[in-house]
């Protein structure tokens, strides 16, 4: 099974992914929900989440983020 199922803590806090989970918008970083809703307070958010739907439209499902 992937490592994003099965990992028990967040990439950013290290807080528990018991209550959930998400994958961020910038980078292929495993993150829990509060990361989640910090991650889109940031400035460069609108721009990778437009930056993964272009990625998307080409066929690439894989892209690492903006910041990776």
């Amino acid at each position: 099974m992937d490592k994003f199922f099965t990992q028990k803590f967040c990439d950013i806090c290290s807080g528990s992914l018991e209550t959930g989970r998400i994958m961020s918008m910038f980078n292929t970083d495993c993150i829990c929900i509060t990361c989640s809703k910090k991650e889109k307070q940031d400035n460069d958010y609108d721009k990778a989440v437009k930056a993964d739907h272009e990625e998307i439209k080409k066929g690439n499902y894989n892209y690492k983020g903006i910041k990776s």
